[in-house]
Parts: C-alpha cells; sequence; structure tokens
C-alpha cells in the first residue's frame, strides 16, 4: 500500500490543535493552520526557524525553555515522548497564551530518529471569555479598548464578591496592576503603540486566569483582577505568575521588540472591608511596589 502524503496533510490541516514538525536542528519543517490560528504566525513566518525565533516557549517562573529545555529538545535528546505539558507561547501580537503541549519522536523508515513533532491547544478559557464579552457589550460595561471589564462593572463585581463573602464565607481577594512606566512608551513611540501595549497587556491577563476570576481595566494603564476563592499563598501565585507573563510578552517593530513590566499589589478582602477600604489597600500596596524597584508584587491580608 502506498501513503498517501497530501491525504495526511489534509488530516492535519483541519485538526483544532496546532501541530509542527522539527528537524534535529529543530528547524520548523511544517507548521498546519490550527498553529497559525493559536499563535497568529502564518507558515511563511516560522518555516527554516526555531522555536525560539517566534513562540518561544516559557513555564509559569518566566523561564526560558526554549533555550535549555525545549519540550522538542528534550524528545530528541531523550528518544522519548512527553506527556502533555502546560507551557506558554508567545502570540504574534506579544500577549503570552497557555497552551498544552505533547511532543513525540519521529522516525523514518529504517527506525533512525529525523525530527520531532509537537501538538499543542490553547488552554485559555476562551469559551467563558467570549460570553463575558458578550454579556458586557450588553450592558454597556465593556472597556472598547481592551475588550475587558471597565471600572463600573469591576466596582459592582467587588460589591457582589463582598456580600458573598460576608453571607456564605467565600473568600476572595483582587489584584491592583499598573504598567510600568508607560508614559515613556507613549512619549517615544506613539499612543497607538501605547495602545497595542495595553491590549496585548489585558491579553496576557485574561488568558491566564480561570473562568471564574474577573479582570478589568480600571483606567489609564491601571488594571484590577477579583480572584474569588483562593487564599493568600495562591493570590501570590496566581500574581506573580501574571507579572511573569507580562513581562515575558513582547511585540517586534523596527526598532526592536517592545516590552513591559507591571507592579502589582494584592490583597485578600476582610469582612470588614468595603469597597473602598480594600481597593485603597490594594492600591497602597501597588505604590508600595512602584516605590520598591517595579516589575514586583506586594501582598497584605489586612
Amino acid at each position: 500500500m502506498i501513503l498517501d502524503i497530501d491525504f495526511y496533510k489534509n488530516v492535519l490541516e483541519h485538526l483544532h490543535e496546532g501541530v509542527y514538525f522539527v528537524n534535529l536542528d529543530r528547524k520548523i519543517l511544517y507548521w498546519n493552520k490550527a498553529a497559525e490560528e493559536i499563535t497568529g504566525y502564518s507558515q511563511s513566518e516560522v518555516l527554516g526557524k526555531r522555536c525560539s525565533d517566534n513562540i518561544n516557549h516559557v513555564d509559569d517562573s518566566g523561564f526560558q525553555l526554549c533555550m535549555t529545555e525545549c519540550p522538542l529538545s528534550k524528545t530528541l535528546s531523550d528518544l522519548t515522548s512527553l506527556e502533555e505539558t502546560n507551557i506558554y507561547i508567545r502570540h504574534k501580537n506579544g500577549h503570552r497564551i497557555p497552551v498544552l503541549v505533547r511532543t513525540m519522536l519521529v522516525r523514518d523508515i529504517s527506525g533512525q530518529a529525523v525530527g520531532a513533532v509537537e501538538i499543542f491547544s490553547d488552554n485559555s478559557p476562551k469559551l467563558a471569555i467570549t460570553q463575558r464579552i458578550k454579556e458586557l457589550e450588553k450592558m454597556a460595561l465593556l472597556d472598547p479598548l481592551t475588550e475587558l471589564a471597565n471600572r463600573r462593572y469591576i466596582e459592582s463585581n467587588i460589591q457582589t464578591k463582598l456580600d458573598e463573602m460576608r453571607r456564605y464565607g467565600r473568600p476572595f481577594g483582587i489584584l491592583f496592576m499598573d504598567i510600568d512606566r508607560f508614559k515613556n512608551i507613549n512619549d517615544f513611540y506613539g499612543h497607538e503603540i501605547g495602545d497595542k501595549v495595553l491590549i496585548m497587556v489585558s491579553n496576557t491577563l485574561i488568558k491566564n486566569v480561570r473562568a471564574s476570576d474577573i479582570v478589568g481595566r480600571w483606567g489609564g494603564e491601571e488594571f484590577i483582577a477579583v480572584i474569588p476563592n483562593i487564599n493568600e499563598e495562591q493570590l501570590y501565585f496566581t500574581a506573580n505568575k501574571l507579572r511573569v507573563l507580562v513581562e515575558q510578552s513582547g511585540f517586534s517593530l523596527d526598532s526592536g521588540v517592545v516590552q513591559v513590566t507591571v507592579s502589582i499589589g494584592a490583597t485578600l478582602a476582610q469582612p470588614k472591608d468595603t469597597a473602598e477600604t480594600l481597593l485603597e489597600r490594594a492600591d497602597k500596596l501597588l505604590y508600595y511596589s512602584k516605590a520598591n524597584g517595579r516589575n514586583r508584587v506586594s501582598i497584605k491580608q489586612g
């Protein structure tokens, strides 16, 4: 029986998962349509290049996997497949996307290793995000630039969460986030690039929280996340993960790569809190982060 290569390529082109092949030098030889859709990179932009040249895998601590611990590199060196792993790739627009990755060794007809294949799927809560955007549009509670919840919705949601905490004992925390030195971005690149930075940061934040979490634009370059059912350790982990992923985001211009960092104030709500006292505490923690070097998380329970 003769294998029909075009048939198998057609199958791969209709998968929902991203698929790409690399040779022994880890250069990309094949890139399917789903890979284009998930990452924003077309075939012509990636073929003949390595993943470190574009999608650039990192873990949740910001460690650059493409340099030393690339899943494909490990598969090629160990001659074994890797189980599903959650890592983060960079979209062409700069933001970080959580993906579930599997890798497998590819052998020729004689059994010699000739390369590896990576299969990856978008692990962000896409359906919940889409539904929330539609709901917010209907209620005029959507920030038009970033498509996040606006300040009015965030204020209402915090009050709802405070009521639920007092009535049912449901804990929650908030993250107050601010892009560091954002004025410099606008002054140097102009407001069009400034808006692109805001969208990049917004996408990194919303794609890397749980479906139950709310992320909104508070105003300007400030963002707030409302994180329910969480303790202090988990709140810090979430805040620091978002900080790292923003730091590892970036998009290219002729003059170089545009990257930013965020400072974060994180705090758990207390029964005595009002929305005003909770936000005031988070705001003070945010500016403590700013005053102590920026690109950091400051946290306090109450």
